[in-house]
């Protein structure tokens, strides 16, 4: 059963950026052809100082946090989650090589299906290096119970 105590939980924070190269493997695996995501100089000429991170790169990075026991303290099974959603809230575009600081919490935890399937909320603070905010995610997790 997941442990509804972490309802409010801040889970560890962490720092991540994008190399160059994974910004353009990114680009191409979904499909964005815009060159200011894989050129440096088309980045400039667009008034960019490096090459900004593409929409929703944001959650790829948020995936390299480096200890995810909570899922285990919070009772999640590997093998039972589905992804249910993901959105994002842009504060101001990042770039490759800007240390961003994450900053997930455990924003909510409800029941549906009578109990069979529970949904785990969680929001992210990205932050630059001058405390900026750069965007707000929202994961949602549905844990298959039975």
């Amino acid at each position: 059963m997941i442990d509804k105590s972490f309802i409010g939980k801040a889970l560890p924070s962490f720092y991540a950026s994008a190399e160059p190269g994974q910004l353009a493997l990114f680009a191409k695996a979904t499909g964005e052809t815009h060159p200011v995501y894989t050129q440096e100089a088309a980045a400039r000429d667009a008034g960019y100082p490096g090459l900004p991170l593409p929409p929703t790169f944001l959650f790829s990075l948020e995936l390299t946090q480096p200890a995810v026991s909570w899922r285990e303290e919070i009772g999640i099974v590997p093998s039972r989650i589905l992804h249910g959603e993901q959105s994002f809230v842009y504060h101001r575009p990042a770039h490759a090589g800007e240390r961003l600081l994450f900053e997930p919490r455990v924003s909510d935890i409800y029941d549906k299906k009578g109990g069979a399937l529970t949904f785990i909320v969680k929001d992210t603070r990205v932050t630059n290096a001058r405390g900026e905010p750069v965007a707000d995610l929202r994961s949602v997790i549905v844990h298959r119970n039975v």
